[in-house]
């Protein structure tokens, strides 16, 4: 299933037969949505037949907010395929650090293209597993395998795809604890079940594992009309999930609080969708959760990054609320502490118990301030004029002091 924009249909098109009596109840709030084998048809039949390369892709709903890439990201993209990066229908990059010897998961990986930027991440030793829905996308993948085994000089494949539903991971065979880290490049929003994705997500990721992923989110929780209608569906807009939703629907899962990486705009450049869709707004964003074990979770600290990790060595921007910088000491609250001592992160930084008012003097920030866990809000301090600092790191979203 990937995730992605754009249906190749007039906005005005009559709904096709069945649509609207083909609805059930799904999501927080109960809002009815088409039934999920309709929509996974939908898909499948848009991102398998209709869409041939990226460039049919008609809108600029489910682009994630560009951040500088390391060299490493740029060079190992070159060596993609040229079919693969043609015929791959997602947006940005969802590439998280600290990547080698992981095993990773990508939810929704159609033609390949990130888990063969990620086999060269995560080196020979590690192994990165892509499932999609859409079977001609899987066959393009699988079709490339040699090419870039080849290319990069490995002895024996680090990369398999599967044809599979990223909500029922256990019916590919999937095993529990068996991942270092799950991605999903903006794809659960075209699923109905989101809660399933994310309790499949939680069960094959290992103790501390981490799952990155962008999607789209909407500023209220959509009406009927929004989440009946097919072109909305195939923007990835009728099936966004409200933002707050998010952070309930991972509680009861069982991750630790989401971290909010990063967040850009959408726009609705059709006048009727614009009619439909009302006050509501909607937004790109990526989050990072975290399995933490119970055992690990502790009190504030302080934390200082050792430097090093590939492409930020000498800071790594974690979120919106936190960036490390070499050497320095860094007042974390009990969630950031939990997360760094228990992931694959441990390593990265010296972790000291006990947060210190005196960790942050220097930082321009001159009081404490509230995490930002509101994409929106996000979008806003983005926007608005005045100094990068940021709410408890040493640097952040402008405007936050």
């Amino acid at each position: 299933m990937e995730a992605r924009r754009g249906v190749a249909r007039d906005a005005g098109a009559e709904h096709g037969p069945g649509w609207a009596e083909s609805v059930r109840g799904a999501g927080a709030g109960g809002m009815a949505t088409p039934c999920r084998e309709q929509i996974h048809q939908e898909v499948q039949d848009y991102y398998g037949k209709e869409l041939q390369k990226s460039e049919d892709l008609k809108t600029n709903a489910c682009v994630t907010s560009a951040r500088p890439l390391p060299k490493a990201v740029r060079d190992a993209l070159e060596h993609v395929h040229e079919e693969v990066v043609a015929r791959y229908y997602g947006c940005g990059l969802v590439i998280p650090e600290c990547l080698l010897s992981c095993r990773i998961l990508d939810l929704g990986c159609g033609s390949g293209r990130d888990c063969y930027l990620l086999s060269q991440l995560v080196g020979e030793q590690g192994h990165v597993t892509g499932i999609d829905m859409t079977e001609g996308q899987v066959e393009v993948a699988k079709k490339h395998i040699a090419y870039h085994m080849n290319k990069f000089g490995y002895r024996k494949p680090n990369v398999e795809f599967l044809h599979g539903y990223i909500e029922k991971l256990s019916d590919a065979g999937l095993a529990d604890e068996s991942y270092d880290i799950v991605i999903s490049n903006c794809v659960i929003n075209l699923t109905p079940d989101k809660k399933a994705v994310l309790q499949e997500a939680f069960r094959v990721l290992k103790p501390g594992g981490e799952m990155y992923f962008s999607d789209v989110y909407a500023s209220q929780r959509l009406s009927e009309t929004i989440r009946k209608h097919r072109v909305l569906w195939g923007e990835c807009l009728a099936g966004a999930l409200y933002w707050r939703d998010l952070y309930s629907i991972t509680e009861e899962v069982g991750f630790s609080p989401p971290c909010l990486v990063t967040a850009s705009p959408i726009t609705i450049g059709d006048k009727e969708l614009e009619g439909i869709i009302g006050d509501c707004r909607f937004v790109s964003a990526t989050f990072r959760l975290f399995k933490v074990p119970g055992g690990s979770r502790a009190g504030p600290g302080q934390v200082i990054y050792n430097g090093g990790i590939m492409g930020h060595e000498r800071e790594l921007v974690f979120d919106a609320n936190f960036t490390f910088k070499e050497g320095e000491v860094v007042d974390v609250d009990a969630e950031m502490a939990a997360i760094l001592q228990s992931s694959r992160f441990a390593e990265e930084f010296l972790i000291r118990a006990g947060a210190s008012a005196t960790a942050a003097q220097g930082n321009c920030c001159k009081r404490a301030k509230e995490k930002i866990c509101n994409p929106f809000q996000l979008l806003e301090q983005l926007a608005a004029p005045g100094p990068a600092c940021c709410p408890r790191g040493t640097s952040g979203p402008p405007g936050c002091c």
